[in-house]
């Protein structure tokens, strides 16, 4: 692991930066089941926040960022993360801020490098012996000499 991102993939460490000040959340009437409080309070919560604006990051940090969230992104490059699991605002914003953290400490996270494997001898003898009895069903099939 790198040991200079190694902080940034933690997603406790990410409270300690005050990049949630660069972020909006907006309250909305909440779909589906629910009742009466689905049609009167406004539950869930959107969180927008924009990475190439980012003041709190240094530019390295941001073009990592970007470059892991790329599909994520919109057409004016904001993030959008939606939370409606719960009949309370107040907790569907707590959550949505966990799931910042963890979509942050995401991009930072090192991916191992793949290690080609070896086929078994029995694998290998499976697939010869498969490949034999094909042989011989298909030269079956052929024109009979009489």
């Amino acid at each position: 692991m790198n040991s200079r991102f190694a902080f940034y993939t933690i997603p406790a460490n990410w409270q300690q930066t005050d990049i949630i000040k660069e972020v909006t959340f907006k309250a909305t009437l909440s779909g589906g089941s629910g009742g009466q409080n689905v049609n009167k309070v406004s539950s869930k919560m959107e969180l927008y926040w924009s990475p190439g604006n980012c003041v709190v990051l240094d530019q390295e940090k941001k073009d990592k960022i970007l470059l892991k969230l790329a599909p994520k992104l919109s057409g004016t490059g904001e993030i959008r993360l939606v939370c409606d699991e719960e009949r309370s605002q107040l907790q569907n914003k707590e959550k949505l801020i966990t799931k910042f953290y963890r979509l942050l400490a995401s991009c930072f996270e090192e991916q191992k490098a793949r290690r080609a494997s070896k086929p078994t001898k029995s694998s290998v003898a499976n697939r010869l012996e498969g490949k034999k009895f094909k042989k011989e069903i298909k030269k079956g099939r052929g024109k009979i000499d009489f």
